[in-house]
């Protein structure tokens, strides 16, 4: 053979060893490096199905499930997949048109890839299922149901406590990124559900299918050598008394407000009302997204704010009584101390005094039982005018920290997400608003009976009434007592501690708690008297502005019992009903005690719950914005009414008029359930953020008695 022949010869073989080694590196690369095709591959031929575990189960305090799961079905598609099949016929089995199914196919490759499966719809109504079921065959290869435990009420109460479970979105993966959540996945997003996801979600599962070249499945992969098992969430035992929390509910029907009733023994929180309410199953099934938007963003009444916890409110009179403490325990007043009040506290000199409705002289323990105003504007003025502090910074500055140590101004901790701090005044705020030395006692004189810049939570409220019946201690309020198979992630740590903030004589307290009785036995509270029971308790009624106009007083009420070894305390607001505390809080708080330490309501004050769950005192503002929104829907649904109309009509090609009044008519006579009479149901309570309180300009108008 000729060199060149030769030389050729080389090349070509050296051609060819290059074109094998290139190819063989492709294939290595696609089949062992790159993992992109193997995947492709893989979920052509394997159908990987997440199986959901129960939640933890819910109990209250007396073992009654109160949170439970039932089974729900979702859609799922691989978009991928789901190319090829008879849309129209889709989109017709689902209630859907051809643009819906288009958007949603695009959210899902957009969410979660075209290859992996997504979502297609959440909570398949019954019918729909069904209708699937028949015809899912035909589209096996992109779509499958998946089974999904969701949550079930057995009592029609608690919604702002146990919060609602929803789909995980972008946002959520990402601020949980190392938790092993995927696209279509559920979380606590509210309430119980939320503090205590960990706990509760449990361990998915997972199911391995193959599938033939039709995308059809045809058994399990490998015998279920891939597959595993969902381990159920941690069950969850609560301090809630349900009943307890159903008669506050009942009780607060038609009214604004809160109840917050706390074990101070175990800081176990036993109910927490807030008003208005909705049924927590409102927020499971089909409809479930939907409805979220409602409550959060089109109902003026805000039914998702848990007031017990993001609302916060001047506490009013019910405030003296740890201005009682302060003034023992810093040694300016004794039990004996005597001030007398002639209608009004004139101790700031010129301007209007603060007025006070009952004249006389009063000791400590009467002050708190007739809840003067005189006598503790003379208290906290002592206080802050103390000669032991150099100015009267430093004076307000140690006032602060027995308000910090009776657990205000600060969030407690509660297991309830969205808990506000409330508002105690410091050298800070006032040097800002007022000027470095140009304030003194006399600017901010309101705060003494709980009014102008002193705001506090319900809970907070509450929370005093157990640290008052306990003498000097307080747990921090929980609603989770205990996790089954143990507190694995620590949760429960901080509710197992006693605070002790500072250390208050116990006789510093039994003045406090004498005079707290001496409200129920012959003071402001005493139309809410419990026979049997010794209730410690105090009144308030309390101003409040919104968007500095003067706005129907809310009434306040705050109480521990029995006095001797305490086993509730508790308290109430009912806003802007325009009364005293004891009015309408008093008596509602003294039901909830007899009912939770007696177990029932005795034959005598039975017309009293009656009576108080069918009072309305829904606020006129509340009402005037309700009416708005139900007059815009009314517009809405007369506009649909006369597009339907003509819908009809150029079908029909008719001459006959119809109204869309008409048609209305027509619809409600289609939808009324059968044995209906036609009977109006009562407007629904309006709900509006908590009324602002008065600017620091307003403080010295605080004329209210309690």
């Amino acid at each position: 053979m000729s060199v060149f022949n030769q030389s050729r010869s080389r090349i070509i073989r050296l051609i060819f060893l290059v074109a094998f080694l290139v190819i063989a590196g492709q294939l290595f690369y696609l089949q062992v490096i790159s993992g992109k095709y193997r995947q492709l591959a893989d979920e052509n031929a394997i159908l990987r199905k997440t199986i959901y575990p129960p939640r933890g189960l819910v109990f209250d305090r007396h073992r009654n499930a109160i949170l439970n799961n039932t089974l729900t079905y979702d859609l799922w598609v691989t978009p991928s997949l789901a190319k090829g099949i008879d849309t129209l016929f889709f989109c017709q089995l689902m209630g859907i048109d051809t643009a819906e199914y288009n958007k949603r196919i695009l959210n899902a490759i957009i969410k979660n890839k075209s290859f992996r499966p997504s979502i297609f719809e959440a909570s398949l109504s019954t019918e729909k299922y069904a209708r699937l079921q028949e015809n899912l065959w035909r589209f096996q290869s992109g779509f499958y149901i998946q089974d999904r435990p969701i949550r079930s009420y057995p009592y029609k109460a608690g919604a702002n406590i146990y919060g609602y479970i929803g789909e995980v979105d972008s946002n959520y993966l990402k601020r949980h990124a190392e938790e092993g959540y995927q696209s279509g996945d559920y979380a606590g997003m509210t309430g119980i559900e939320a503090s205590y996801e960990k706990a509760l979600m449990g361990e998915r599962g997972v199911q391995v299918f193959i599938r033939d070249q039709k995308n059809r499945i045809q058994g399990s992969y490998e015998n279920g050598a891939l597959d595993k098992e969902a381990v159920a969430g941690s069950n969850l035992h609560t301090s809630l008394d349900i009943e307890l929390q159903q008669f506050g509910e009942m009780l607060m029907e038609n009214k604004v407000g809160s109840i917050v009733a706390i074990d101070p023994k175990s800081g176990g929180i036993l109910a927490m009302v807030s008003s208005p309410t909705y049924d927590p199953g409102y927020l499971t099934g089909p409809e479930r997204n939907k409805h979220v938007r409602d409550l959060l963003y089109f109902d003026p009444r805000l039914p998702m704010l848990n007031r017990a916890v993001s609302a916060t409110y001047a506490p009013g009179s019910t405030f003296k009584t740890l201005q009682a403490l302060v003034g023992l325990s810093e040694g300016v007043i004794n039990t004996r101390t005597t001030y007398s009040c002639g209608g009004a506290f004139y101790g700031c000199g010129s301007g209007k005094p603060m007025g006070c409705l009952d004249p006389g002289t009063y000791y400590l323990a009467t002050g708190i039982t007739h809840s003067c105003n005189t006598y503790f504007a003379n208290v906290m003025q002592r206080v802050i005018n103390n000669p032991k502090y150099p100015n009267v910074d430093s004076s307000l500055r140690s006032w602060n920290k027995y308000m910090a140590a009776f657990g205000l101004g600060h969030r407690l901790g509660v297991d309830v997400p969205a808990e506000q701090k409330g508002m105690i005044p410091t050298p800070e705020f006032f040097n800002k608003v007022y000027g470095s030395g140009k304030w003194g006692f006399c600017t901010f004189r309101s705060v003494s009976i709980g009014q102008g810049e002193v705001t506090a939570t319900p809970l907070q409220v509450a929370n005093e009434m157990a640290y008052i019946a306990n003498k000097g201690w307080y747990i921090i309020p929980h609603i989770v007592d205990s996790i089954e198979g143990g507190d694995k992630f620590g949760l429960l740590d901080k509710y197992k501690q006693r605070i002790t903030p500072i250390n208050l004589d116990d006789s510093i307290f039994e003045a406090v708690h004498d005079g707290m009785q001496g409200v129920m036995e012959g003071g402001t509270g005493r139309g809410s008297k419990v026979e049997g029971i010794t209730i410690c308790g105090k009144t308030g009624t309390v101003e409040n502005y919104y968007r500095g106009v003067k706005q129907p007083n809310h009434s306040f009420f705050c109480a521990f019992a029995p006095r001797e070894n305490p086993k509730i305390a508790i308290m109430c607001v009912v806003e802007n009903s325009g009364r005293f505390g004891g009015t309408y809080a008093a008596p509602i708080v003294s039901l909830m005690i007899e009912k939770y330490i007696n177990d029932t309501i005795s034959a005598k004050r039975k017309p009293l719950a009656d009576r108080l769950s069918k009072t309305n005192l829904i606020p006129k503002m509340m009402l005037d914005k309700m009416r708005v929104r139900d007059s815009i829907a009314r517009a809405k649904e007369e506009t649909a009414m006369n597009r339907e109309l003509k819908e009809i009509k150029d079908t029909l090609q008719t001459e006959e008029t119809i109204s869309a009044a008409e048609l209305r008519e027509d619809k409600k006579k289609e939808n009324k359930p059968a044995g209906d009479t036609g009977s109006k149901k009562p407007v629904p309570a309006d709900m509006i953020i908590p009324d602002k309180q008065k600017t620091p300009g307003q403080a010295g108008k605080d004329t209210l008695p309690n």
